[in-house]
């Protein structure tokens, strides 16, 4: 299809094989700005999505038992000069569902664009979810992307969620995720962005483990350099008897760079257990002057550190 090719040239620009998202066994949304290019269910995943003036809308549904061994994938972007895109998501892992979900949000073109994301993610008894989602940005430093999430992890039920910003120019980031989590049941979010230039990054984080012998990790890994104004908080709530949660934030600052670091941590019932660590300062010398003596200039050492920082 015609209209699929800014989709296959942003994605062989990044190295993926755009074959393997729209593949006739995977199940997928595909949006550019408010308009919806394509959509697909698949046995034990049923999608629903449309479009209008306001945004992109879209349901998805892994239903009970299923477990589903192909990614999920969710692709959004712009590929005009300037532009806005909303999306409001609505996600449910019926009971016992197993899945796993790549969002793809491609920002190599726009000068100027504003990406919206407002997620509603609920996983019953025994669901299973991964959800990994990367930015590829360009170097205009005009980006804007404001995701908001709101997540229920039900009893026994696992999220893991991933959120990669490291390729381009942030731009401008404001992360405001919301995580509940219910009686024996884990939820990890991790979170690795690089800021260049003026970029502005802000990352809200907050996990509510209301339930018995709930589990939760939040973990930061965040690097500024040039300008860059980065300010990250990680929240626990401990709530509940044998409940237990961990804040990791590490941020490295370059340049004229500033970061701050807010582990906010609190438990109000005394069989709960939460902890947090925050690390933020330039790069490790020692780490700098072994790479160096391998024969790495300054500047490719402190790359390479970074990039490590980021697995």
């Amino acid at each position: 299809m015609a209209e699929l090719e800014p989709l296959y040239q942003a994605f062989r620009q990044i190295g993926e094989d755009p074959a393997q998202i729209l593949a006739p066994g995977t199940a997928h949304v595909v949006a550019y700005g408010h308009r919806l290019l394509s959509q697909q269910s698949i046995p034990g995943v049923r999608v629903k999505a449309d479009a209008d003036a306001a945004g992109v809308h879209a349901r998805v549904v892994v239903e009970s038992g299923r477990v589903i061994e192909r990614p999920v994938h969710l692709c959004f972007g712009l590929f005009e000069r300037i532009g806005v895109q909303n999306v409001e998501l609505d996600l449910l892992l019926e009971a016992g569902a197993e899945a796993t979900f790549w969002s793809h949000c491609l920002f190599m073109f726009p000068e100027q664009a504003r990406h919206a994301m407002d997620g509603r993610i609920e996983l019953a008894a025994g669901a299973r979810l991964t959800y990994n989602e990367v930015h590829y940005h360009g170097v205009s430093g005009g980006i804007e992307v404001v995701p908001k999430a709101r997540v229920k992890v039900g009893e026994r039920a696992h999220y893991r969620a991933d959120f990669s910003l490291v390729r381009g120019r942030v731009g401008k980031l404001d992360v405001d995720y919301d995580v509940t989590v219910g009686r024996d049941a884990t939820a990890e979010l991790t979170s690795k962005i690089f800021g260049h230039g003026t970029d502005a990054i802000r990352i809200e984080e907050r996990v509510r483990l209301d339930g018995e012998n709930a589990r939760g990790l939040v973990k930061s890994r965040v690097a500024v350099e040039d300008t860059a104004r980065a300010h990250i908080l990680g929240a626990t709530y401990g709530n509940a008897a044998g409940a237990r949660g961990h804040v990791d934030c590490m941020e490295i600052v370059r340049g004229d760079a500033r970061a701050s670091a807010v582990p906010e941590v609190e438990v109000s019932h005394p069989q709960a257990k939460v902890t947090h660590e925050a690390a933020i300062g330039a790069v490790d010398q020692r780490q700098l002057e072994a790479l160096m003596a391998r024969g790495l200039d300054p500047e490719q050492a402190v790359d390479r550190i970074i990039l490590g920082l980021f697995g």
